[in-house]
């Protein structure tokens, strides 16, 4: 016959028979240290250096062409500046100036407007006394203090590629490239950039949109991330329809 096993000792065999259990039972649930993974956020957090890139953010559209214009208000006085690439050349302030489209101008359209034959910006432009109002107020956004003959009030996204008429985001006081004649009025190499992607959009050969997106993070490096020219700094030539 067994001798009973007194009390205090039976305490302490269910408590160690306990542990024992919850020991067993964390095990096979993964040790019990893991919060459980809500429904719908099963993925892992991507390692450092996996994530994408940022995709460009999207161009706005404007109100478009239009029968009349008003005088659209400018950015405060000083809040803007200008940004200049190695060679000197200017570029507008991304957080002004970010390029605005027309909704006119689509992909499918450019035949109608941008690549109708006899023009098409002639018909869209707002007037100059209009622009010239304009083109004072937003130079003092930049803090332009330069002979206004010698800069030019900028359509960022051309005209003659879709840009918005009058939109003040697609609009700056452009000041004059390196190499300008003071008094000779603006030296702009940025026009024959334009009439060369307007002929590749015009030709097949790019894609409005892509077009677009490149002249407005970059007018200076357009052509040559779209492949249509090898590289080289832009010079001024004729502008075949205008900014």
């Amino acid at each position: 016959m067994e001798e009973p096993v007194p009390a205090p000792a039976r305490r302490a065999l269910a408590v160690a028979a306990a542990v024992l259990l919850a020991a067993a039972a964390g095990c096979s649930s993964g040790g019990g240290h893991a919060a459980k993974t809500p429904a719908g956020h099963g993925s892992a957090p991507a390692a450092a250096g996996d994530a994408a890139q940022p995709a460009p953010a999207a161009i706005v559209t404007g109100p478009g062409p239009k029968s009349s214009y008003d005088v659209q208000p400018q950015p405060a006085p000083g809040s803007c500046h200008y940004r200049y690439t190695a060679d000197k050349q200017p570029l507008p302030d991304p957080n002004c100036t970010p390029g605005a489209i027309s909704p006119a101008v689509t992909q499918d359209t450019v035949k109608d407007t941008i690549c109708k034959p006899g023009g098409y910006t002639s018909t869209i432009r707002p007037p100059a006394n209009l622009t010239g109002k304009e083109k004072a107020e937003n130079a003092k956004s930049y803090g332009y203090t330069g002979p206004m003959g010698d800069a030019e009030y900028d359509h960022l996204i051309s005209l003659q590629l879709g840009g918005d008429p009058n939109d003040a985001r697609n609009l700056w006081v452009q000041p004059p490239s390196p190499g300008h004649v003071p008094g000779k009025g603006p030296n702009n190499p940025k026009d024959s950039v334009e009439t060369h992607l307007h002929t590749a959009i015009c030709k097949g050969q790019v894609t409005l949109a892509a077009v677009q997106q490149a002249i407005a993070t970059d007018w200076t490096t357009a052509e040559v991330k779209l492949g249509i020219k090898s590289g080289g700094a832009p010079t001024a030539e004729a502008d075949a329809d205008g900014d």
